[in-house]
């Protein structure tokens, strides 16, 4: 659409950006190209939890930055790629003449709460390694089959601690599922990890297809 591709420049966002922390503004919208962004709940003691990720198959900042509210979670990005970010105030206007444009921004934010909805039933009732599996799957969809991923960073995906993961890992590396040196994850089997993810990874495609009416964005490794 003309009147919003004239708002929107491409962004280079590196890993560890911060995109908003918890009561801050959002003055702008990101449309990820690439890469990934983290939604984060930080604890009392410091600790990280993931509750929500967005690559090329969603939008960062659009109900905060059209209804004036601030963030809830801390924002970073977790892989880097590309985005185009568009200022909120022409974001507002443009939302307002077109309906399309609203009704999109409104698909992704059900998209959003259906997904962290998922989340919270996963974590209650299924195993770190399912869980872990979801997750390594869910950033397949987004950044390909080499991810730098830190252990720290997996064990703050499924809010465990930094030994389970280790010891899952290690698990599947035997198995041939994947192979982690030093930070960089790489899927080697991605049929044999589907076996071990839950049901969830499944369920958030379904709600994405339903809601968007778009495939959902497989694999681009």
């Amino acid at each position: 659409m003309t009147a919003l591709n004239q708002h929107l420049k491409i962004v280079r966002l590196n890993q560890g950006d911060v995109l908003a922390e918890p009561g801050g503004n959002i003055s702008n919208v990101h449309f990820p190209h690439s890469g990934i962004i983290s939604f984060m709940v930080e604890l009392d003691d410091g600790a990280l939890v993931q509750t929500f990720m967005v690559g090329r198959d969603g939008v960062v900042g659009a109900p905060q930055a059209m209804d004036h509210r601030t963030s809830i979670n801390k924002i970073l990005v977790q892989v880097s790629g590309e985005a185009s970010v568009i200022d909120r105030a022409p974001l507002r206007r443009i939302a307002s003449e077109y309906p399309a444009v609203l009704n999109l921004l409104a698909s992704h934010e059900q998209f959003l709460v259906a997904d962290v909805q998922q989340t919270a039933a996963c974590n209650a009732r299924h195993s770190i390694e399912a869980r872990m599996a979801r997750w390594i799957l869910r950033m397949r969809d987004l950044a390909g089959d080499e991810l730098p991923l830190t252990q720290d960073y997996l064990a703050s995906m499924i809010g465990v601690r930094r030994a389970s993961v280790t010891e899952i890992a290690s698990a599947m590396q035997r198995a041939g599922s994947i192979s982690y040196v030093r930070g960089q994850l790489r899927i080697t089997d991605p049929v044999a990890l589907g076996r071990l993810a839950c049901e969830c990874h499944k369920a958030v495609q379904d709600n994405y297809q339903r809601l968007l009416g778009s495939p959902w964005p497989h694999s681009i490794g």
